[in-house]
């Protein structure tokens, strides 16, 4: 599967935000259909980082997330400047 197709977008909100600070995660949008193990291999591809876990949850919108935990050798703030979220 494509990574790009799987990863839909970046979910920026205060709780997001302080996930990246406090506990080294990000949230996404992911396609409602992909697992965790394809999320955890999508994501890895794009940003060439380890990841320590995955988690998901379907929204009130319908949308369902990825909280994805990075390696303590890798920086989620990093990949949030790469994306611009900063």
């Amino acid at each position: 599967m494509d990574p790009y197709a799987v990863i839909v977008k970046p979910h920026i909100t205060e709780k997001s935000m302080n996930l990246i600070d406090q506990n080294n995660e990000l949230t996404f949008v992911v396609l409602r259909t992909s697992n965790k193990s394809a999320i955890r291999k999508s994501f890895e591809d794009l940003f060439a980082v380890k990841v320590e876990s995955v988690n998901t949850q379907i929204n009130s919108k319908g949308l369902k997330l990825a909280y994805i935990k990075l390696a303590a050798e890798h920086k989620a703030e990093d990949i949030a400047v790469k994306m611009g979220v900063f």
